[in-house]
């Protein structure tokens, strides 16, 4: 299975920013332990502060790929743009959020992209990464 994993905005500093909610380790790492966890998938990953480049890559990615993992950052609470690319794609899509997006500020508890997602992981640390891989694994074998 060839899956995109699309982090947005501030994501860059994954273990360096907030450790306290997003802790210490820097995404590229955990990416590393994702290739070797899942060794069947064919993982791709980017990330943009910019919006038109995620709605880009949705776009590059969303006809051909077999799933993607997006995790907008503060574009979940502010882009209907995002939104409309993910409609706009037959890629299925499940949005991440490393934090409990409910225990946080009440901006943002509204996600305008979870609509066109085929499912949310909120609150499971970088782990909800892979939750996500195993729901594509398992929908794989159906």
């Amino acid at each position: 299975m060839k899956i995109q994993i699309i982090n947005g905005p501030n994501l860059n500093l994954l273990g360096k920013r907030e450790t306290s909610i997003y802790g210490n380790q820097s995404f590229e790492d955990f990416f590393n332990t994702l290739k070797q966890r899942f060794p069947s998938f064919d993982l791709h990953y980017y990330q943009s502060n910019v919006e038109g480049e995620i709605i880009n890559k949705l776009h590059e990615v969303g006809f051909t790929f077999d799933g993607i993992i997006i995790n907008a950052g503060a574009y979940t609470h502010t882009s209907v743009a995002i939104h409309d690319a993910i409609g706009g794609i037959k890629t299925p899509t499940i949005e991440v959020h490393i934090s409990n997006v409910y225990a946080r500020e009440e901006f943002r508890h509204k996600s305008l992209i979870t609509s066109k997602c085929i499912g949310m992981m909120t609150g499971f640390g970088m782990e909800g990464y892979a939750l996500a891989l195993e729901y594509f694994k398992n929908m794989k074998k159906n």
